[in-house]
């Protein structure tokens, strides 16, 4: 598939003044760096142990109000006690975990609450980040945006015969999609705020979801959010937000209403295939 942009007839685009143009003429870049950015950099200890637990967390490996012991998170993840703990206060802060005074640090718990709150909050700052792509974006910007529905779309067609196999993939893709999205928007705390949301959202999703769910409804919805984005209609593309985060919201609220309330909860897991074999190599 070629990356072609639909156009307009007729339509010619006036250059837009870039919202941070000042600040990048004078080579300083504001705001926070976007997630991708900073897991390529180098990082400390408490980065690498920071990034492990709250991926687990996300993807449902730990369930709500679980315990999170720093002994048995350094052995899982081969990291010392400090870098884990500070990886833990800083996952507080995130909202993905809690702090009890006396007694650590535990799971953030789950509730309709939040779910509902949360969801509400990534409307508004999803719609505000494309408006202002629309707004703002550039051909690299439209040309992020069909690749990443591409990719998307390959993934949701090859889920109809394999739902479950692929749901991790399926996250990532859906992920960048929407991340592409927002990325004309030219607001570094815009999209920072926007991924704290999504985390949220994505967990869950992962806790309750059931992913044959999904099916073609959700297809046809990214397709339709695609398609009114590059044609630069914001008002089309601000009420399709909208109906696709109310309808995944609506397929999660259906989970946690049913009998029990949950789905089955994340089984235990161990460490993961890499720490395994620094081990047996020690031992060796």
């Amino acid at each position: 598939m070629t990356n072609s942009i639909p156009t307009q007839p007729g339509r010619s685009r006036s250059p837009t003044p870039k919202r941070n143009s000042i600040v990048q003429s004078e080579g300083r870049p504001w705001g926070p760096a976007s997630r991708a950015l900073r897991e390529e950099g180098v990082k400390t200890l408490a980065d690498e142990a920071y990034q492990k637990i709250r991926e687990d967390i996300i993807q449902a490996r730990f369930a709500p109000g679980e315990k999170l012991q720093p002994d048995i998170l350094k052995e899982r993840y081969d990291i010392g006690l400090s870098p884990v703990r500070e990886a833990l206060s800083r996952l507080a802060r995130d909202g993905l975990a809690t702090a009890e005074g006396q007694r650590g640090f535990f799971v953030a718990p789950a509730s309709l609450g939040e779910l509902l709150d949360v969801t509400d909050l990534r409307i508004h700052l999803s719609i505000m980040a494309v408006e202002r792509s629309i707004k703002f974006g550039d051909d690299a910007w439209e040309n992020g945006v069909v690749t990443a529905y591409y990719q998307l779309d390959k993934t949701e067609r090859q889920m109809k015969r394999d739902p479950v196999g692929l749901s991790d993939e399926w996250e990532r893709r859906n992920r960048e999609f929407h991340r592409q999205l927002e990325s004309g928007c030219e607001s570094p705390w815009l999209l920072h705020f926007g991924e704290v949301l999504y985390d949220q959202l994505e967990r869950y999703r992962r806790l309750y979801s059931v992913y044959v769910e999904h099916g073609p409804a959700v297809h046809e919805e990214h397709r339709a959010i695609m398609e009114a984005v590059l044609a630069r209609k914001a008002d089309v593309a601000r009420d399709l937000l909208a109906k696709h985060f109310a309808h995944a919201r609506q397929v999660v609220l259906d989970r946690m209403n049913e009998p029990g309330g949950k789905k089955t909860l994340p089984r235990k897991i161990g460490k993961p295939a890499a720490v395994r074999k620094r081990a047996t190599a020690k031992q060796l």
